[in-house]
């Protein structure tokens, strides 16, 4: 069933959980998190990377996309991750995204408010959500950015009208040599702020404890990117290859993404009941 951001987050906030989102990047890691739905019988969001915008392969999977999600009994929504401008969103919405996420978090602030306004404005057009960034969320390469202040983010959500925003507490992208520490109080002072959900990015390698108590403390999005990634490859190395037949070959890959896949889904929902 294929719904908007802002009709999936809603979700959230009535449940007090958080909506898993997972990226996925070929028909066999969408159906994995399809099957991970079937299983558990909870929404969440498919997203598709900024880059996947700039060459023929999110045109070529977002039709299959919207079919697996529009089979699905669960609501899902199907989401742009990261778009950096301008043409990624319009090819986005051209190919049926429900979802908007626009990342302008590397530039000041009074530019990041402007462009992402444009965003929402376009958006709101089509009944579409965009998520926002605020305080850059790098890879775990990088130096660990500044955390996004509170009173900027209030300004930020106030002068763009986003309806979700990603914020810098403590994580990055990629794979963690060590485990941060999220600066949970944060979360907590800028959803007062705000009163709208919050995103965490990075969720891949942070335990159980932290994320459940990042959610009571006002998160409704978490991605997972790297590790699904990981769930997926690690599998395809273990298949025996005297199997030929592709579809034959990629059921452990898909099977081992929808185990990882419930395993979060069900993390996520653990903080509705603690």
């Amino acid at each position: 069933m294929l719904v908007t951001l802002q009709d999936i987050l809603a979700l959230g906030e009535r449940r007090n959980c958080a909506v898993a989102a997972f990226n996925v990047y070929n028909l066999e890691t969408a159906m994995g998190v399809a099957n991970a739905v079937k299983e558990t019988g909870v929404p969440v969001i498919f997203q598709l990377y900024s880059r996947l915008f700039d060459k023929p392969n999110a045109r070529y999977l977002a039709p299959g996309l919207l079919q697996i999600i529009r089979d699905l009994d669960e609501p899902a929504a199907f989401h742009l991750d990261h778009g950096s401008g301008h043409d990624q969103m319009m090819r986005a919405l051209n190919y049926g995204a429900t979802g908007i996420m626009i990342d302008a978090s590397t530039l000041p602030l009074e530019e990041n408010i402007a462009r992402t306004r444009t965003a929402v404005e376009l958006c709101r057009a089509v009944g579409v959500g965009v998520e926002g960034e605020l305080g850059h969320i790098g890879s775990t390469a990088e130096a660990m950015a500044e955390y996004t202040h509170v009173e900027e983010a209030a300004r930020y959500v106030k002068e763009t009208g986003v309806s979700a925003l990603a914020i810098m507490v403590g994580t990055a992208h990629g794979r963690y040599k060590q485990e941060p520490i999220i600066d949970t109080g944060r979360i907590a002072e800028i959803r007062e702020a705000v009163q709208i959900p919050l995103v965490l990015h990075g969720g891949s390698g942070i335990s159980d404890e932290q994320i459940i108590a990042s959610i009571k403390a006002g998160i409704r999005k978490v991605n997972f990117a790297t590790d699904l990634c990981y769930s997926f490859l690690d599998a395809v190395f273990e298949v025996d290859r005297k199997i030929v037949g592709i579809d034959q070959f990629m059921k452990g890959p898909v099977d081992a993404v929808m185990r990882y896949a419930i395993e979060k889904i069900n993390t996520l929902g653990a903080a509705a009941n603690g």
